[in-house]
């Protein structure tokens, strides 16, 4: 899953719950924010109520509880103060994109997401000023909508244009410098998708080549299983790309036909040669899904170069007629990256659904779930594969883009690949081979897996690690004390063994939980100083088995299942067991674990250390009043670096784009958003010579940020 399947955290206050896909639903706030977090006022009659030596008492006990409660906002465990190195170390090696433009998700195809720029910096970003503002119309609410609706767009920029897309499936061409719009193509959606996401992170952008139409092309892949090739000029279609329709069919080959079930939500690879294209498929619905295989595509003409399905490895070459590819195998959902020059694509995995039990799993299905796999760009065979998580039965699939970057260790230059995970690990590999950079240990872990299953004896661990500290009864939380002795019951009526407890029917706790340490938004990697900004969120979550004998009825969701209806998140239809998936919440909907839940850090990535760790984010939009109180909130989208020393973070649960001190950690400005911003931000030159920072600002449906359709641009006065 991409972020989880679990119930919604404590926002919004209200009874709304997230449903679908693979973002947190579910937590509920029942009563007011002030409510939530504050005593009730003790003035007039309850006070007199309560008037005898007992009374006293407990509205003394109260008081201490308020008093530490409050306190405990403040308090941060988790904070690491220091510093970064300032002065670059090494120069960045970036040629083949043009400083001032962003040509791919991660600006280029090492998914760095860095600007070489520096004309904003720590000493004039508080001048920052709104440039632009561009609305594109496209907002969730439209009937068919699955709740997970999201604007998750970070645009490209090449030449004087923007090109980005939107969750509708619209691509549109804006000015850089003034935001007008150049040009717009609604693509357009069948009705009756079983969608459990409608979303576009992203375009992929091929630069000039010697094709007399579309010298250079736009790919984007569309929600009902296409792949779309366009003219960056004009927005029209390739026509001599998919054999003269402009486009591709991505269900070629694919088993268990239904459409919405399989698409590509994230954007595609483009090399000199090849487009390579990666899907999602539906988690916890069936063990009957379609393919998670990876196919790679001539760039000019659409044609099917090679073909990897995880389930048969080393058979590659393109599928013939009439024959499909394994069902429910490993998919990758996420971003990959390249390296042309050695050759590799590196693709980040996920599990076979269901995710929390894993029975039925295959030898080839294990090999490769939840790992990152570097394929031969030539021939689509596996050059090496590193497993980020062994027999993954918590939902830990491989989120986020692995960014690539050269290392100076010991005065030996390693061109090195740092892959973030759910779990909190960050694996520093060696992308020529996948040998750990920094060390990598296999730690003994809980067992005592579901009927019919096993767990792995060890996982991996690595030196570079944000996995919180195992959760303890004294560490329950609350905004009354009652509530707190809740959270302290539910965690004693809880299995919990620390990190990759497996599964029960008595119901695990899983910290952290499947939202994930990290997710799609990565980290941000400057290649200069060979430091990145990373953006962990710390959350619990739990999981509970429910056995099934049969494939009708709904345990999870209630009733039975009408023939051809939507999907039925986490019914697990085909396997032993359904799943309950919610967060660790009180009576009243708040984390049972202490705050903070999200931070910012900076690790050094050639010793391998945290330098610096805070907490980020307020409560200010989680509430129906506007209390900004920085208590540390979760993060949904990537950072940005820039050369000068900045950080960029738009995809908090609060509404503001943020610059930080990449040095410090410091926060040193913030504009405030008109809806969630859970996307990355992105940064380029403009016509008129000035550096502009843009973020999408479209909300996110199963957080339940408020949705928009904005796209913002900042630069210093003119």
């Amino acid at each position: 899953m991409r972020c989880s399947s679990s119930p919604r955290w404590a926002g919004r206050c209200g009874s709304r719950a997230w449903t679908g896909g693979r973002s947190p639903r579910g937590w509920t706030c029942p009563s007011s924010w002030a409510r939530c977090c504050c005593c009730p006022s003790s003035r007039g009659r309850g006070t007199r109520a309560l008037a005898g030596r007992g009374g006293l008492a407990l509205v003394a006990a109260l008081a201490v509880f308020a008093a530490t409660a409050v306190a405990s906002w403040f308090h941060d465990p988790h904070q690491i103060a220091g510093e970064l190195p300032r002065a670059p170390i090494a120069a960045a090696a970036d040629g083949a994109v043009p400083a001032g433009e962003w040509h791919a998700y991660g600006r280029t195809a090492a998914g760095q997401r860095h600007a070489p720029l520096a004309q904003i910096t720590p000493g004039n970003v508080e001048n920052l000023q709104l440039a632009w503002h561009y609305r594109t119309g496209d907002v969730r609410g439209q009937p068919g909508d699955p709740e997970e609706t999201t604007f998750q767009a970070t645009p490209l920029k090449i030449g004087e244009r923007l090109f980005l897309c939107t969750p509708h499936q619209s691509v549109v061409a804006l000015d850089a410098t003034t935001g007008a719009q150049a040009w717009r193509r609604d693509l357009g959606l069948p009705k009756g998708l079983a969608l459990q996401h409608l979303t576009c992170r992203g375009l992929s952008y091929q630069a000039s080549s010697s094709a007399p139409e579309c010298p250079s092309k736009l790919f984007m892949p569309t929600a009902d299983g296409r792949l779309l090739a366009l003219d960056p000029a004009t927005g029209k279609s390739c026509s001599s790309f998919g054999g003269g329709r402009g486009e591709i069919d991505l269900w070629a080959g694919m088993p268990n036909h239904r459409p919405g079930a399989y698409y590509s939500t994230s954007p595609v690879v483009v090399t000199q040669k090849l487009v390579i294209v990666g899907g999602t498929v539906l988690d916890n619905v069936s063990t009957r899904e379609q393919s998670g295989v990876i196919r790679a595509y001539d760039i000019e003409t659409g044609a099917l170069v090679w073909n990897w399905d995880s389930a048969r490895p080393d058979d590659t070459a393109p599928l013939a007629a009439g024959q499909t590819y394994t069902p429910n195998s490993p998919n990758s959902w996420s971003i990959s990256s390249v390296d042309e020059a050695l050759g590799m694509v590196y693709v980040p995995m996920g599990n076979q659904p269901p995710d929390q039990w894993g029975g039925n799993r295959s030898e080839a299905v294990e090999r490769f779930s939840s790992s990152v796999v570097a394929l031969d760009l030539a021939t689509g065979r596996v050059r090496w594969s590193f497993q980020t998580v062994h027999h993954d039965l918590w939902d830990y699939d491989v989120p986020a883009q692995p960014s690539l970057v050269d290392l100076e260790i010991g005065g030996t230059r390693v061109p090195a690949l740092v892959q973030p995970t759910k779990q909190g690990e960050l694996f520093v590999l060696d992308r020529r081979t996948g040998v750990p950079v920094h060390p990598v240990r296999e730690d003994p872990v809980p067992q005592g897996a579901a009927a019919g299953d096993r767990t792995a004896p060890t996982q991996p661990r690595s030196a570079v690690s944000f996995d919180p500290p195992a959760l303890t009864e004294s560490a329950m939380w609350g905004a009354t004390m009652f509530d707190q002795l809740m959270c302290r019951i539910a965690f004693r009526k809880l299995r919990y063994e620390g990190r990759y407890t497996p599964p029960s029917t008595q119901g695990t706790l899983v910290y952290p939980g499947n939202f994930g340490v990290f997710n799609w938004g990565g980290v941000a990697v400057d290649p200069q100083r060979q430091s990145l900004f990373a953006t962990p969120t710390m959350l619990a979550f739990v999981s509970q088995l429910v056995p099934r004998s049969d494939d009708t009825a709904l345990l999870v969701q209630g009733g039975q299942r009408p023939q051809d209806s939507l999907p039925a998140l986490n019914e697990n239809f085909g396997a032993p067991f359904a799943v309950k998936l919610s967060a660790f919440t009180s009576p009243l909907g708040i984390p049972c674990q202490q705050p903070p839940w999200g931070f910012v850090a900076g690790v050094d990535l050639v010793t391998g250390k945290t330098a610096w760790m805070h907490r980020n984010g307020t409560v200010r939009d989680l509430a129906p009043v506007p209390l900004p109180l920085r208590m540390g909130v979760p993060n949904l989208g990537g950072p940005l670096l820039t050369a000068s020393g900045l950080a960029f973070l738009s995809g908090t649960l609060d509404y503001y784009l943020r610059a930080y001190d990449a040095t410090t950690g410091r926060e040193i400005w913030k504009a405030r958003l008109p809806a969630g911003g859970q996307a990355t931000p992105m940064s380029y030159t403009g016509a008129d010579g000035r550096q502009y920072v843009v973020a999408v600002a479209g909300g996110h449906g199963s957080l339940g940020t408020k949705a928009g359709d904005h796209v913002m641009a900042w630069a210093l006065p003119k």
